[in-house]
């Protein structure tokens, strides 16, 4: 029986922590481009009387190794390897941003072991000028490393209200960005314009349970997109937070649990 707790490794390195009761319904917490499982601090606290929670590390962020030449498939397998040497033959998965991503292709790949999905504030597909846009920005990762892009990063994610009110937490998301290998963190910023043409359109298409939920001032992942992913999935619920950006689970948490607990705890326990 794996230990409920403390932070623990997979045999292939990845860090992870499991919380709640043991028999609970298992809910997968999948976070974002440059960030730790971490990010969730704000969020598990809402969710763990009632849900077993498993957080992780995806690859080659926070403390878990990377690979090369990383892939959403290698995202995806990371995934299914964690539920499986934890002996979870099902969850429902959460998925923020490029985490969305990742929930969405492993509910397209492995949907016998998706009982449900929520997507915060994740991409669908972009206009070529958006494109071009976060390219851009991979290659500027790239030339001048992860420092050339937080600063901008921190704007598209928080409110300017909240920048200016919240210097601790801007030190904080600062520097789970700036922790990140300048040499890999481009490999995995380029999976957020190269993977989002393998979860768009999904045949056959998706029919499990699913919340999207995005900010209205959410530039690159608004709420077009939002409706486009909710749109492609038989009875899934779109909700736009008003007022917010990108980060709103760390801005305004209540706004992202509460729909977030009231969706979950909607769903037919298996």
């Amino acid at each position: 029986m794996v230990p409920v707790g403390a932070m623990m490794r997979s045999p292939d390195g990845t860090a992870f922590d499991i919380h709640g009761p043991l028999d609970a319904p298992v809910v997968v917490l999948i976070h974002g481009l440059g960030l730790t499982r971490a990010v969730w601090q704000l969020t598990q606290p809402a969710l763990v009387a009632r849900y077993r929670i498993v957080t992780y590390d995806l690859l080659g962020h926070g403390q878990t190794p990377t690979v090369p030449g990383p892939t959403l498939a290698h995202l995806t397998r990371q995934l299914v390897d964690l539920l499986e040497y934890l002996r979870l033959p099902r969850a429902t998965v959460v998925g923020f941003s490029l985490g969305g991503m990742i929930a969405r292709h492993f509910a397209q790949t492995h949907p016998d072991r998706a009982t449900a999905m929520a997507v915060l504030h994740s991409p669908h597909r972009r206009s070529a000028e958006a494109q071009a846009a976060i390219a851009a920005r991979v290659v500027q990762a790239r030339s001048e490393g992860t420092a050339a892009t937080v600063e901008a990063a921190l704007v598209r994610w928080f409110t300017d209200d909240f920048r200016a009110a919240n210097p601790a937490m801007m030190d904080l998301v600062r520097s789970w960005v700036l922790g990140n290998n300048p040499v890999t963190y481009p490999d995995y910023y380029a999976i957020l314009v190269d993977g989002v043409a393998e979860v768009v359109a999904p045949k056959p298409p998706l029919t499990l349970p699913t919340l999207v939920i995005t900010g209205d001032q959410d530039y690159g992942n608004g709420p077009e997109m939002s409706h486009a992913i909710a749109a492609e999935i038989a009875g899934a619920q779109a909700l736009i937070l008003p007022g917010l950006r990108h980060m709103a689970l760390l801005e305004a948490p209540a706004a992202i649990n509460t729909p977030l607990r009231a969706f979950l705890d909607a769903l037919p326990r298996i």
